[in-house]
Order: C-alpha cells, then sequence, then structure tokens
C-alpha cells in the first residue's frame, strides 16, 4: 500500500507556483560557447540575431549572467490553464517491479498540445506579440511542439506557419490535424516552397526528412515576410529557460516532503525537456551545495552525445543559422526512416553539450524496441499512455530500479514524463505488429555528417 505520509500525485498551490525561470548559465563556470556567425566566425550580436529572432528572447538568449528571470504576468496567467502540473510517485510501476527503490515522475502530458513544449510556446508566442508581430514561422518533429506553438498562437491572434518533417506528417495526421484546429499552416518538408527546400529535395531525392532541413525553411519563411519571425522549440537557450518550470515545480514539490532525489533522468534530442527537469537541481550542485546523478537518454539511431562529436556546427540542414557549438552528428545527418520514437535532432543544446562535456552529466542510447517495451509496462501499471520521446526516459528509469532490485539499494528516481502518446499510434501499431526494427547507424553511416560540419582553426574534430 502506499506511503500514508507521501501521495500518488504531489501539487502545489497556486500560490507556489515558480514566479521566474532560473538561468543556470550564471551558475556555470564554463559558460556555453556563443553562437557564430558562420560568415565572419564572430560571436553573434544582438542585431545580427534579432533579424531572425523577437528581441526579447534574442536578449535571453544572450543573458548567461542573470540567474533569475522574472515571468510576465500574462505569461504566468496562462500557466495557470494547466499549472502545476502533478509529481507523481509510480507506486504501481515499484510494486510490479518489485523494487526497493523509490520512482517519481514529473507529468507534462496534462494539457491539449499533449506535451511540455507547451510551457516555452507560450512565452514565444507572447514576446512576438509584444513585439507587434504578425506571425511566427517554426519546425516540428514529432509534432509536439508545432502543436503546442499553434495553441499559443491561436491564443494571442498571431499567424502560425509550421514546417514538419515530412515522415511525421504522413505518420500522424492527427497531430497535424490538430495544428489546423488551431488555425496554423502546416507544410511537409522538405517542400517545394523554398528555396532551401528546394536545394535539397535535388541533394536527397525522397528524402524523409529532418528537423534541420525544417529549420532551415521555417528561417528562410519567417526572413522573407515581413513582420515575421522564427520561433524555436529546444535546442536555444532561451527555451531551456522557459521550460525550467518544470524543474522548479518539481524541486518545491520534493522539499514539500523533504524527498531528496538520488537520480534524476530525461529524455534527450534538443534538450528543452531534459534541460528545464535538471537546472534547478544542476544549479546546487554547480554551486557546492548537492550532487545528484543526471542522465541524458537518447535514441541509438540519433546518438549525438554518445557518438557524436563536440564541435561548431550549423543548427539546421540548409546552413542558414548560426553555429552553435555542441554535440552534434552534422547538420547533413537525417535519421533512418525507421525511427520512430522522436527525438531526431542532430545536435544537442550549447547547455547541456557544455554541462556534459564537463562531467557534469551522463548520456546514454537506447534502441527503440525496448523503449516501447518499456512504454507499454509503463502504460499498463500506471495508467498513462507516454509519448514515445519519454519513454527513453522510463527505460533508462526501470532498468535503474531493477538493478536497485538487485542491490537492495534504496535509491529515489525522478524522471520527465514530457507527454502523451495519443497521437502516436502508427509507432505503437508497428511496435505491436512486430514490424518495428532497431537500428544502429555504423561509423560508415554516421560519416558523411561529421565530413560536413564546417572546418576552420579550433573546430578540429
Amino acid at each position: 500500500m502506499p506511503n500514508k505520509e507521501i501521495p500518488y500525485k504531489i501539487y502545489l498551490e497556486e500560490s507556489e507556483m515558480p514566479r521566474q525561470w532560473y538561468n543556470v548559465r550564471a551558475d556555470m563556470k564554463n559558460k556555453p560557447a556563443p553562437l557564430l556567425n558562420p560568415a565572419t566566425l564572430q560571436p553573434m550580436t544582438f542585431e545580427e540575431l534579432r533579424s531572425v529572432f523577437c528581441d526579447e528572447l534574442v536578449r535571453q538568449e544572450l543573458n548567461d549572467t542573470d540567474a533569475y528571470i522574472d515571468i510576465p504576468d500574462e505569461i504566468q496567467k496562462f500557466y495557470k490553464m494547466y499549472r502545476p502540473s502533478p509529481l507523481v510517485r509510480a507506486y504501481c510501476l515499484e510494486e510490479k517491479l518489485q523494487t526497493p527503490a523509490k520512482i517519481y515522475y514529473k507529468f507534462e502530458g496534462n494539457n491539449t498540445s499533449g506535451s511540455h513544449k507547451l510551457n516555452s510556446a507560450i512565452a514565444q508566442a507572447y514576446y512576438a506579440k509584444q513585439q507587434g508581430l504578425k506571425g511566427v514561422t517554426t519546425e516540428t518533429g514529432a509534432g509536439q511542439w508545432g502543436t503546442a506553438l499553434s495553441m499559443a498562437c491561436s491564443y494571442f491572434g498571431l499567424d502560425c506557419q509550421v514546417y514538419m518533417v515530412k515522415v511525421s506528417y504522413e505518420q500522424k495526421p492527427f497531430r497535424r490535424e490538430v495544428m489546423r484546429t488551431y488555425g496554423a499552416k502546416v507544410t511537409p518538408s522538405p517542400s517545394e516552397t523554398t528555396e532551401v527546400g528546394r536545394r535539397i529535395l535535388q541533394e536527397h531525392p525522397g528524402t524523409s526528412g529532418s528537423l534541420g532541413c525544417a529549420i532551415s525553411e521555417a528561417v528562410e519563411a519567417a526572413q522573407a515576410q515581413e513582420g515575421y519571425r522564427y520561433v524555436l522549440g529546444s535546442v536555444l537557450s532561451q527555451v531551456l529557460l522557459h521550460q525550467t518550470i518544470i524543474g522548479l515545480e518539481t524541486k518545491a514539490a520534493l522539499d514539500k516532503y523533504d524527498i531528496v532525489p538520488d537520480m534524476i533522468i530525461g529524455c534527450a534530442g534538443g534538450g528543452s525537456n531534459l534541460g528545464g527537469l535538471i537546472s534547478p537541481f544542476m544549479g546546487e550542485v554547480l554551486r557546492g551545495e548537492k550532487n545528484y546523478k543526471f542522465i541524458a537518454v537518447e535514441p541509438a539511431s540519433c546518438p549525438s552525445l554518445t557518438r557524436g562529436r563536440y564541435v561548431y556546427d550549423f543548427c539546421d540542414t540548409g546552413k542558414v543559422c548560426p553555429l552553435a557549438k555542441m554535440y552534434t552528428l552534422g547538420s547533413g545527418f537525417i535519421p533512418s526512416a525507421n525511427h520512430a520514437g522522436g527525438l531526431r535532432y542532430h545536435g544537442m543544446s550549447s547547455i547541456l553539450s557544455q554541462l556534459y562535456h564537463d562531467g557534469y552529466m551522463e548520456a546514454r542510447s537506447v534502441e527503440q524496441t525496448s523503449v516501447f517495451q518499456a512504454a507499454e509496462e509503463f502504460a499498463r501499471v500506471e495508467g498513462i499512455l507516454p509519448a514515445p520521446e519519454s519513454s527513453h526516459a522510463i527505460r533508462v528509469a526501470i532498468d535503474e530500479a531493477l538493478k536497485c532490485k538487485e542491490t537492495g539499494e534504496e535509491k529515489t528516481i525522478v524522471f520527465g514524463l514530457t507527454g502523451t502518446g495519443y497521437f502516436d499510434m502508427v509507432a505503437y501499431e508497428k511496435f505491436h505488429n512486430g514490424e518495428m526494427r532497431d537500428y544502429i547507424p555504423t561509423d560508415e553511416d554516421l560519416k558523411p555528417g561529421f565530413d560536413g560540419i564546417p572546418k576552420f582553426p579550433g573546430n578540429e574534430i
């Protein structure tokens, strides 16, 4: 039976919700390397970045000194529609595994977008509206970000144009239709609607697309239309900043019951969910106050942290964006069409890349059939159908809990459940039908992506 002192779900009161985002860069001794202008190889300036991003978002992107940044009242008001989100004790999973470990998950799927992405989408839409813009453009992979942004833009009356990775556009029509319900225009990427899209199609005929492709198209579309800016759902420091609402709430909920986690686990694609979850805890480690084990979990078919190179690379396939120093597989890397679990970006947040490089967290890659096995096991005992992305974290949380079963250690595990998987049933169907295959790229498969990494002094692989 559950421990009476700790409920199944720990909620914060409305009055306990965070009023500021936490900027982990302020506590990092080694700051993330700056974005570079690919033409000059000099750090991007405010003026250069503001032609692509909203002004206030550029200020947040360049701010690595202020530890806390106020959340505007209108964003706080929107957050209250679906936040605070619950921190759930996975009692049923613990019992099923017969583990002495205590398992908690922060559930971010209790909004119509079905994921954590809305935390940053509403902030970016707010700043676009404040600037007086007509609309925004963006990319989306599995569709969570596009769904969230279309909701946020609808709320503020902004036009929303989404370039959706072609394979997801075809496999996830329902998520596409949710975007259209909220008024977004959704285009499969790469497309014939942009110059960079046409070029990519010419160079890679029949390609299933990638986030790098979609980013290139969205940036071009924004710059071609007056009164538009580009917004991004992950990777950038501004996005990780907004997502710290997850970690701040998690920490406050744990502190309420004097719970101290031993390890914190998150899935890792571009880094928004993982960075948002771990940042407040990472800050304690950086300040020498606490010690936690952080584990980033990524797909074996798109292993940027575990097999990538820590160098400056383009953020997009079309090479129209700034250079970011990150763990990368090369901007030309396109995941196998067999890849069904999301987390398909070729690189990783510069913040998380720096922390990983400095040894503050671990990274593991997992194969997709084992991910869906974990997802199914979790759904059957905890009653939530998890998103494939989230299920990467579930896989490793289960693995760690089983280790505790072997050793008898009563460790406390916290992981991020980024959202629900109800629009991902094609992937679940392939798994259930035995049609899902694991794919691990060979070194030869990865070589073309690495060969495309820009070469300049100091950027050797």
